[in-house]
Formats: structure tokens, sequence, C-alpha cells
């Protein structure tokens, strides 16, 4: 297994929008697309309290990209989005990382 942190910086007090977005949305269409979440977290104690962390699990780096560029192009995909979005910008900055496990992590 290989996983990808993003990170997504919000727009100020746009965070709530983004939380519903994953959780009404995004989560659906990811599953019709086979993709898999590691989980989900937001800064309690930290630089920034309108950061959204998450993690993907995938096969390969050929399962994300297949899997990845397929939600990418999905239609509905793009119409939800954009509805989220009309009254501006949700997402200001986003990071993403591939990473894989070390020998000793527990996650593998």
């Amino acid at each position: 297994m290989i996983y990808e942190l993003r990170i997504y910086e919000c727009v100020p007090g746009r965070l709530p929008d983004l939380n519903k977005r994953f959780d009404t949305i995004t989560l659906k269409i990811w599953e019709r697309h086979g993709i898999k979440q590691a989980g989900f977290w937001t800064t309690l104690i930290g630089e920034s309290n309108q950061t959204l962390y998450y993690m993907l699990a995938w096969d390969s780096l050929a399962d994300r990209e297949t899997k990845w560029n397929a939600f990418q192009a999905d239609p509905e995909w793009h119409e939800k989005r954009a509805q989220t979005e009309a009254n501006g910008p949700i997402v200001a900055n986003v990071k993403n990382f591939i990473l894989g496990p070390t020998p000793y992590s527990s996650v593998k």
C-alpha cells in the first residue's frame, strides 16, 4: 500500500463548507470510483484551524492514477463542486504527498 497525504488550506471561514462537501458529496463519488480514505483530520491545537488533512490508501501508483483520473473527470464531481463554490472558492491551497510506509510502521 501507498498513502497520499493531502492538505487543504481553506479560504478563511470556509472549512465547514469543505467538511460538508466531503461528507455529503465527495465520499459518495469516491466510493463509486473505488477510492479508499484512510482518515480525515482538522487542527485542534496548532498553526491553523482552517486546514483539513486527509489520507487516501492506494494499492499502487498505477491504482492511484487510474482511480484519481476517473474521479477528476467525473461529470457529477464537476457539477457538485461548482454548486458548492457558487459563493466563491472553498480551498485556497492544496498540498499533496505520496508516502510509503517504513519497515517499522504499524500501518502497512
